[in-house]
């Protein structure tokens, strides 16, 4: 009697041992689903994707590592194919923003007495570089021929931009009084011809010739009022405009104090 009560109590002991195993295996499965969790921590199409894969290889009894170790080995090989672009956009950007600043200060810096006199105004924005500069300058009144004085200003404009492949629109401004010669019928032809004088002697110094856009606004563009002898002078110019190769929102860039148009 004895020796079954003590065979009964050893069966007893086995059965209560054995939700170790379930227990051992939940553990393991857990363990497995919270480090691939870890490693898709940062929310994104492909991790999910990975994540997928990754709950149906743990559940197969694959190896966790083997998981953790290939959701890792994606991620750096999607990151680096994303990272090397970008980054490199972001250099050619600033390098190009840098290229035409530096051309600015070119300008600057050849046309300085004109800039400190008022009669030619240089700013750089996103979409390039504008050189306006009053036709009194260039021109004698109702004229498209360039003046023998003007010949010194432009071909210090042709040295700086001379060499670069940045497209160039040269527009030709006017007042609002009527004009009608033997050459001119309109202000339209008048502003035409000018800017097309201009471009004729940046090509004869050397500045490429498909480069050029020739535009004439006639007196539709005004940045003066045209009621004061003042207004009408300061809208009679021609204005160089430096294109950017990627031009973007318009935001203006201070590159030096310049005076108004003076008489």
């Amino acid at each position: 009697m004895l020796k079954k009560k003590k065979q009964r109590n050893e069966e007893d002991v086995d059965n209560h041992e054995r939700w170790l195993v379930s227990y051992a295996d939940f553990i393991t499965l857990l363990f497995a689903f919270f480090v691939v969790m870890y490693a898709v921590s940062s929310v994104n199409e492909g991790k999910y994707e990975i994540l997928s894969h990754s709950l149906i290889n743990a559940f197969s009894n694959n190896s966790p590592n083997l998981i953790v170790l290939q959701s890792q080995q994606t991620d750096l090989s999607r990151t680096d194919s994303l990272i090397k672009p970008i980054n490199e956009l972001d250099f050619q950007k600033v390098k190009k923003q840098e290229k035409m600043k530096s051309m600015a200060k070119d300008i600057l810096i050849a046309l300085e007495p004109l800039v400190k006199d008022g009669h030619v105004r240089v700013t750089q924005t996103s979409l390039g570089i504008s050189v306006e500069i009053n036709a009194s300058v260039l021109f004698s009144p109702g004229q498209a021929k360039l003046a023998e004085s003007s010949s010194l200003t432009l071909q210090a404009v042709a040295r700086v931009i001379k060499g670069h492949e940045h497209e160039i629109h040269v527009e030709g401004h006017t007042d609002n009084l009527p004009i009608h010669t033997d050459s001119f019928l309109s202000n339209w032809e008048l502003s035409t011809a000018r800017a097309s004088s201009v471009i004729r002697l940046f090509v004869d110094n050397g500045v490429e010739a498909h480069r050029f856009t020739a535009i004439g606004y006639a007196d539709n563009r005004p940045i003066e009022a045209n009621e004061t002898p003042e207004g009408r002078k300061r809208n009679r110019r021609v204005t160089i405009m430096i294109l950017s190769n990627d031009p973007d929102k318009v935001v203006e860039i201070p590159i030096a104090e310049t005076t108004e148009f003076e008489e």
